[in-house]
């Protein structure tokens, strides 16, 4: 026989709804959560600073001097960094400090215009094909794989032999084949999406592919594609400096961090600032580009959220 408890020994259990409501944590929407976790990245919160400073001066640095970028002064040629030419002079006497940051914005301006350019492209070269699947997949994508089979150099020189040299020109030679990457990543993400139920059901509903596209499976898709633009940024700009490098950049007087750069190097062991000045900020802005990607692609993972 059990023995029965008294009921004195038991307490009524209260609950204090002030202190329920401190321990319950406030919903974030998906974009508000990114935000926060990627706010808590300190190289990632570091390279947006100083991607800020090197759009901003891109912008006003050319307007802090009285000199002019295609002004030449043969009189003071290879002046060295001084308070009257802050990154010193060229061998045409040009101030450095004014065509650095002219140079900035034809080298950020490539970058960006070749981003965006392969952005749209790949974005619904990838979209389509991954949607509608079997031939109209397998002919897009080995088409991509034939471009992508083309070697990169020869291309752009072919395109600099044909059409004049210019930045036109470039940016079309640099996204020709820049695209496919994108192409392929947003490829991989709507064949993951697309037999999702939310899909399913606006099939059902008699929703248009462009609709289902739109709405549904590329703002899902959202993530990857931001990573992948903040990432293919920098490789523009990286590129631009490297055919500039070549001789294939933008005609003078004109200047980009490339023609700055390979102009430099002849000058190197004399004038050693005639190079430093743009590759330092070729190198700084490639690394501020990078560690936002980054950032961003750890802001974005779902296995990192808690």
């Amino acid at each position: 026989m059990q023995q029965q408890i008294p009921k004195n020994m038991f307490e009524r259990a209260s609950v204090d709804l002030k202190e329920a409501e401190k321990l319950s944590k406030p919903s974030l929407s998906f974009w508000k959560d990114v935000f926060v976790r990627f706010r808590k990245n300190k190289l990632a919160m570091f390279g947006l600073v100083l991607l800020a400073i090197i759009v901003f001066m891109a912008i006003f640095g050319p307007m802090m001097t009285k000199y002019d970028y295609r002004t030449n002064d043969l009189m003071h040629a290879n002046l060295a960094p001084s308070g009257d030419h802050w990154f010193g002079t060229d061998d045409l006497g040009r101030d450095m400090f004014t065509r650095t940051w002219n140079g900035a914005r034809i080298s950020l301006f490539i970058g960006l215009a070749a981003a965006l350019i392969d952005l749209f492209i790949g974005v619904i070269w990838g979209s389509i094909a991954g949607y509608r699947g079997g031939r109209v997949d397998e002919f897009m994508m080995r088409f991509a794989d034939i471009l992508w089979g083309v070697p990169y150099l020869l291309l752009v020189i072919l395109l600099m032999v044909v059409l004049d040299q210019g930045l036109g020109t470039m940016i079309l030679a640099m996204t020709i084949t820049g695209w496919i990457n994108m192409a392929r990543i947003v490829r991989g993400q709507v064949l993951g999406l697309k037999n999702q139920e939310y899909v399913m059901a606006s099939q059902t509903l008699g929703a248009s592919t462009s609709r289902i596209l739109f709405k549904h499976l590329i703002p899902n898709s959202m993530g990857a594609i931001l990573i992948t633009v903040t990432l293919s940024i920098p490789s523009a700009i990286f590129t631009e400096a490297f055919l500039s490098f070549l001789g294939l950049g933008v005609p003078a007087p004109k200047a980009s961090w490339g023609t700055m750069a390979s102009d430099g190097l002849a000058a190197l062991r004399y004038y050693p600032w005639r190079l430093f000045f743009p590759a330092t900020f070729i190198c700084l802005t490639i690394f501020a580009f990078n560690v936002i990607g980054d950032g961003l692609r750890d802001a974005l993972d779902p296995r990192l959220r808690k």
